[in-house]
Order: structure tokens, then C-alpha cells, then sequence
């Protein structure tokens, strides 16, 4: 692949709900550009952007693919992205760096929650958008209805630059309104053709609809239009341009990536009218030095600096870091700076990637995206910089996971290989986090749905040879007590030779049950011991870890040393220690103790007429609403629910709402469990209510 210059380089992302076509369509716009000699298919899993084994065994995409082509002297970076909502931080990564946006529908499908997901987007990065309505070809399919459908939903920015020539079996071409022509498409490319006469008063209509858009871009051209002049194709063209590029029109195209018919317009319109990574906004940071904000413009004499967007951990080659060049160059065998850690790195090979493979690159400038291996310490979100000019960029945002599950090996001996591969997944996918429970001693991972950690955990098995089952995971419940009792504990062993010998009174009482554990004595007279005394706490400390409910650990409880005997032979600090565990558990027994429950603090986000569905389903969770507020259409509802029934919310709630409702979780405090409840629990447990002795 030739050099290309800052204002020859186009970051384009491809951003759709599930099953629209994106990967369908990158592997269209790299056949016609040549860049690949074949066409690759889904069904096939030969496809360039999909190469994960998961991928084509799930025939979906799972993480963002970079397929760069040459088109008419411009170098096309194209970000092929997931539709699902599980892979997002793929999405948010593609976002980061790309300079325009294609919203991919489908003809037959129209708009859909992903399509709207993916505009919204777009529109938070402040992108250009181009729709590209796919499969024409396909039973069903309506392009005027999809049209009619993309201008309710998204505005009347939204403007058919195309439209097809006939459509499902019979979709034979597109008429290209700007310049009035039309163009066929047949096994040997596309070739120009007569406008048909069916045709020609929509296009006059739209055409119209397009010449007053571009008007209104500039201000010689809106004169011009205003005095009833018609303007030219090259004028309308400019104007068309200055409005992509400030996101007040979309352009609306159509086409077919399975039968690559009208890829070679879209490319087209792609070069002529998004922005090239020159024309995009300057990178904005600090200076990790003085903390003041600078600048980065996409040139390539200013000083380098770098966002690492992707990370791909492979068990044999190791890390593989992408990232966007913001200014500057960088050349092979060079030293940059880590600005996010601190270090200097080595670079050695740098790569253009295609898919999985990679092709050396003499240099890179500013505006281009490469890889780079064996970075030592450089991870997704640093920035990488000339060490003489300091830079922080701004990172990607993340979302926190929503679900969680319980990951135990297949296999016993696993554990290391397990840990170590889980690690590595991390580094790939800044949404999946690894944690250990430690009240339960489980080991969780945590992620943006139940696909997402399925998926995670094939990688896991595929890459780095570890199987493991996913399960939902224990509630970390609590117990404490709601009344006061005074209970004797005493431990006599006597042997041949020295004996044992520990004897307490300890009052148990009641405290706020989210504190853990208050101790004190008031010993007169020497009854216990100073010396024995901190052996009677710890013989609690130790006790407190299982209770006599279910086995959970004992909270929210006071325990006063207040008599005792001992022996001047026998009495030792674990007589004491066996002691004070002996009065633990009776006097917890005796004392109403009770099951507590974490409580988790929700913030749903949801469209107002699922409403309904939301609130049923909530009170069916024991879930307590606490706030409403309605903001742009969207209810905002704060709640309060247990741990218990929220492991799989995320899937319900995406479910209910066809995919449109979100939701955060942060854990709140602990509560009693219901009576009814908590019988289940116990019964479950194993473990049965110590009675009084």
C-alpha cells in the first residue's frame, strides 16, 4: 500500500444493528476496491473482517476489524463494528477514531433499535452520516419505506441522494439525483444508462429537495438560489459537502454488498463528501506536566502523539496495539512516550492490518491508523507521544458491565491458566472485568451481557487452552441478630498432665447491622485474665465468619466480656480462644438472628410506554421505585432491588424493551430477607438453626 497524506486518508466506521450487512458490506467495498481478490460470505466465515473462531461459528461480529482500501486516490480506513449491544465497547473504540459514520439498514428490516443506537452515537461524537440502505436484493425489501421511515425517526436531514431501479429479484441499479444519471450494475461493473421514465419526476423532486439543502450551506449559493436561479451540479455538490461535513444532511443510498451493486457509488460518496482525517477535529489533551489543555492538529509537522484504541492479545505473538495517529509521524525503530504510564516504549514493525493480516508500513502520518506488537507496557486508552511535548488525549468512556457470573474451572489444575488467560481477555475488552468475591470465594466475571461472557469464555478455551463454566453467581447474604442475650461459654478438657481451660460471659446485643463487630470487656477482679482477654476477641472474630442461620458471615453485633474464671495451670489462650467461640454461637442462636441481603441501587433508563412492562417487572423483583423523572422521552426510574433477582436483568430488561432500555447498578446496603425467603435460603444452605442447649 502507497503513502497517503493527511487530506488522502478517510476513517470511515460502519455502525448498524445486528444482521444489517456491515461485514457483508466491508467485504464489498474490499473486492471493488481490489483490495481482496475474492468475495468472502458470512455463511462461508471467510470473510476478511470476520476471522475470530467465534465469529464464524456464530456467523455475528463480535470485535471492530479494520479493512483498509484505495479508492480514487484516497485511502479508505474502513471500521467494521458489532451490531449487538454485548460487544458496545467495540463500538466506542471504532467511535474514538473514526471521522464519519455509515448507518447500514436493511430494506427488508428498515430501522431498527440498533440503527437508532448507532445514529445516537454518531451524534454524540458530533460524526457525519451517510445511510446505506442494504440488501435490495433481498424478498421484501422497500426502499421507500425505509426511506419514509429513517426521515420520521431521524429528521428531515436525511436526504436519498440515490434511488434504486427496481428492487428484491429485480433491483438492477441505482439513479444518482445529484447528477441525474443512472447506472446499472451486471457481472462486469456498472455502467451508466438512461434515466428510467418512472423515475424521472422522483428524481426531479428529491433533486430539488437536495439543490435547497445545498443552498443552504453557503451563502453565494443560497443568493444565487434565492434569485430563482437553478444551481450547477458542481454547486450543488458544494454545498452538499459543507453540509456531511457539519452534520446537517445525511445522504441516503442503497444498494446490495451481497451482489456488490452499488458499492462503487458508495465508495464514491464516501471520497467525494465525508471528511478526510485532515479535515476532522483537532485532538484536544493536557499537558501531563503543567496541566494545561493543548492541541493536536491532524498534520503531520506537528509533534507526534497517539490514542491506542484496540488491543488484541494473542498467547503466542502477545499484544497487538492499534491506534490513530492524531499529529505527527512515526516512523520503525523508533522510541515514543507513554505519557498514560509514564515509560518510554520501542517501536519496532509498524503494520497496516486487514482483517487478521498485516502489512509492514515504511511510515505512518498523522490521521492514519496501524498496530504495533510487543509494547511492553502500553494498553487500550494510553496515549502514545514525543516525549519532548507531552500529551494526554482524551480516552475512550467505557460502559461498566451490567451482568455477572461465577467462572470455576473445568478441570482441576486450571486455576493459574485460567487466571493468566483472563488477564489477557481484560486487556482486549475494556467492558469485561475479572473480581473476586470475597465473602462467597468466587471468582467473577462481569461483562455488557450473556453473549458477551459466552463468548469470553469460548476465547478463553480457543486462545490460551482453558475451559471453564459460567455460572450465576452466590449472593453474598449476611446475618445479624435482633435481640440481646447474656450466654455462658466454657471449654474444660482434661488430659493426662495439663489440662485446658477457658471459661467466659458475654452479652450479644443488637448495632447498626451494616457496622461489623464491636468488642469490649469489663472484667472486675481479675475474673479473666488481661492476658486472655484479646484470645476471647479473636475466638468471635473467628466464630463470625460462618453464622448459625446459613452459614454466612455475622454482622451488625456487640459483645461485652463481662465475667469468666480461669485456671492458673491449665488456662490458655486458645482454651479462651474455644471459649468465646462456644458463647459465640449460643448466643447468636439465642439472640433472633436474622438473614440479610445486599441491596442494589438501579438507575433504568427506558422509552415511556414500556412503562408498564418496566414497573410490573420491577415489583415482581421485590424492587422498590424510589424516582421517576421523564427527560427527552426517555423515563428515567430509580429503584431499589436484591442482589438475588437482578443477575440476569441486563438480558430481561433488553428483552422487554426490544433492546431500546439500559440500566446501571451500584450496591446500596444490606437489608433483612423476608421471612418466607429466607426459609428457602436456609433450607438450601444446608445448615439448620442451632437451638438452645
Amino acid at each position: 500500500m502507497k503513502n497517503y497524506s493527511s487530506d488522502r486518508i478517510k476513517n470511515v466506521g460502519l455502525f448498524a444493528h445486528s444482521g444489517a450487512g456491515k461485514t457483508s458490506l466491508a467485504e464489498a467495498m474490499l473486492f471493488t476496491a481490489g483490495a481482496i481478490d475474492r468475495l468472502g460470505k458470512i455463511d462461508e466465515g471467510n470473510t476478511t473482517c470476520d476471522y475470530d473462531p467465534e465469529e464464524i461459528k456464530r456467523k455475528i461480529s463480535i470485535s471492530m476489524s479494520l479493512a483498509p482500501v484505495e479508492w480514487k486516490d484516497y485511502k479508505i480506513n474502513i471500521l467494521d463494528t458489532p451490531g449487538y449491544f454485548d460487544f458496545v465497547g467495540e463500538v466506542k473504540s471504532a467511535l474514538r477514531v473514526v471521522d464519519g459514520a455509515v448507518i447500514v439498514t436493511c430494506a427488508a428490516s428498515g430501522v431498527e433499535v440498533g440503527t437508532e443506537q448507532a445514529f445516537k452515537f454518531a451524534e454524540e461524537y458530533g460524526l457525519p452520516r451517510i445511510f446505506f440502505v442494504n440488501k435490495m436484493d433481498r424478498e421484501n425489501a422497500n426502499f421507500n419505506k425505509v426511506l419514509e421511515q429513517i426521515r420520521e425517526i431521524f429528521g428531515q436531514r436525511a436526504i436519498p441522494f440515490q434511488l434504486p431501479i427496481g428492487q428484491e429479484a429485480n433491483f438492477k441499479g441505482v439513479v444518482d439525483i445529484v447528477r441525474r444519471k443512472a447506472y446499472t450494475f451486471d457481472g462486469e461493473g456498472v455502467k451508466e444508462a438512461p434515466v428510467p421514465d418512472d423515475l424521472k419526476g422522483d428524481m426531479e423532486n428529491y433533486r430539488f429537495m437536495i439543490m435547497e439543502a445545498a443552498a443552504e450551506n453557503d451563502d453565494d449559493l443560497l443568493a444565487k438560489y434565492l434569485e430563482g436561479e437553478e444551481l450547477t451540479d458542481d454547486e450543488i455538490e458544494k454545498g452538499l459537502k459543507i453540509g456531511v461535513k457539519t452534520g446537517s444532511i445525511y445522504p441516503v443510498l442503497c444498494g446490495s454488498s451481497l451482489t456488490n451493486r452499488g458499492i462503487q457509488l458508495l465508495l464514491d460518496t464516501i471520497c467525494c463528501y465525508m471528511p478526510s482525517a485532515a479535515e476532522g477535529k483537532a485532538d484536544v489533551g493536557k499537558n501531563p506536566r503543567t496541566s494545561t489543555e493543548e492541541k493536536r492538529e491532524c498534520r503531520s509537522d506537528e509533534p507526534f502523539s497517539a490514542i491506542v484504541f484496540k488491543t488484541m492479545a494473542d498467547p503466542f505473538v502477545g499484544r497487538l496495539n492499534l491506534f490513530k495517529i492524531c499529529s505527527g509521524t512515526l516512523k520503525p525503530d523508533t522510541v515514543v512516550y507513554n505519557a498514560t504510564r509514564g515509560v518510554t516504549e520501542k517501536i519496532g514493525h509498524i503494520y497496516f492490518m486487514r482483517g487478521k493480516k498485516q502489512e509492514n508500513a515504511e511510515v505512518a502520518v498523522a490521521g492514519d491508523i496501524v498496530a504495533v506488537a510487543k509494547l511492553q507496557n502500553t494498553y487500550t486508552n494510553d496515549t502514545l507521544c514525543d516525549k519532548d511535548h507531552p500529551i494526554l488525549l482524551k480516552t475512550i468512556d467505557f460502559p461498566e458491565p451490567v451482568i455477572s457470573f461465577a467462572v470455576e474451572p473445568k478441570s482441576k489444575g486450571d486455576e493459574d491458566k485460567i487466571s493468566s488467560g483472563l488477564a489477557r481477555l481484560t486487556e482486549e475488552d475494556m467492558t469485561f472485568k475479572v473480581t473476586k468475591n470475597n465473602e462467597t470465594g468466587q471468582l467473577l466475571v462481569s461483562g455488557m451481557g450473556e453473549i458477551h461472557l459466552e463468548v469470553l469464555a469460548a476465547k478463553l478455551a480457543n486462545k490460551f487452552g482453558s475451559e471453564v463454566v459460567l455460572s450465576v453467581p452466590k449472593v453474598p447474604y449476611r446475618e445479624t441478630i435482633r435481640g440481646t442475650t447474656k450466654v455462658e461459654g466454657k471449654y474444660k478438657k482434661q488430659t493426662g498432665g495439663r489440662g485446658q481451660y477457658g471459661h467466659v460471659w458475654i452479652e450479644f446485643s443488637p448495632i447498626n447491622s451494616e457496622d461489623d463487630f464491636e468488642f469490649e470487656e469489663k472484667i472486675f477482679g481479675g475474673a479473666v485474665p488481661k492476658q486472655y482477654i484479646p484470645a476471647v476477641e479473636k475466638g468471635i472474630r473467628e466464630a463470625m465468619k460462618e453464622g448459625v442461620l446459613a452459614g454466612y458471615p455475622v454482622v451488625g453485633f456487640k459483645a461485652v466480656l463481662y465475667d469468666g474464671s480461669f485456671h492458673p495451670v491449665d488456662s490458655s489462650e486458645l482454651a479462651f480462644k474455644i471459649a468465646a467461640s462456644m458463647a459465640f454461637k449460643k448466643g447468636i442462636s439465642q439472640a433472633k438472628p436474622v438473614l440479610l441481603e445486599p441491596i442494589y441501587e438501579l438507575d433504568v433508563v427506558v422509552p415511556e410506554h414500556y412503562m408498564g412492562e418496566i414497573m410490573g417487572d420491577l415489583n415482581k423483583r421485590r424492587g422498590r421505585i424510589m424516582g421517576m423523572e421523564l427527560k427527552d422521552g426517555l423515563q428515567h426510574i430509580k429503584a431499589q432491588a436484591p442482589l438475588s433477582e437482578i443477575f440476569r436483568y441486563a438480558t430481561d430488561l433488553r428483552s422487554m424493551t426490544q433492546g431500546r432500555g439500559w440500566f446501571s447498578a451500584a450496591f446500596s446496603h444490606y437489608e433483612e430477607v423476608p421471612a418466607q425467603i429466607a426459609e428457602k435460603i436456609i433450607a438450601e444452605s444446608g445448615k439448620k438453626h442451632v437451638e438452645d442447649e
